[in-house]
């Protein structure tokens, strides 16, 4: 059965790093893309960053790029978002997904966030100040 469990979430003030882990499970990962995705109190889920891991793409939303990275650990079924300089802005709920690379379209790591097909239970990241 296909699991996906994220981990690394917590309190940080801005300008703190915190990074993310989602472990895979039950998939071989070198046929999917993972995604990050992140839903604030009150507001509609949204992309944050995927990889196409049998090429490494990668996408990132603007207001993340350059402070955020998302990587894959390839001795594990394990893929990283390293947060820096994070903000109150970025306090959210963040969810790992996985979507098989056959079926992924870019937009789901954008907006159509329903087309990514595993889910994990998600990890709270509060940037306070």
């Amino acid at each position: 059965q296909l699991r996906l469990v994220e981990s690394g979430g917590g309190l940080v003030q801005p300008g703190g790093s915190l990074r993310l882990s989602c472990a895979a499970s039950g998939l071989d990962l070198n046929n999917y893309v993972i995604g990050w995705f992140r839903q604030a109190p009150g507001k509609e889920r949204e992309g944050v960053s995927c990889i196409i891991i049998p090429n490494g793409s990668t996408y990132y939303l603007d207001s993340v790029k350059g402070r955020f990275t998302i990587s894959r650990d390839n001795t594990k079924d394990t893929v990283y978002l390293q947060m820096d300089n994070l903000k109150p802005e970025d306090t959210a709920v963040y969810y790992c997904a996985a979507d098989p690379v056959i079926d992924f379209k870019a937009n789901y790591c954008r907006y159509d966030y329903g087309g990514m097909d595993y889910w994990g239970q998600g990890a709270l990241v509060t940037v306070f100040s």
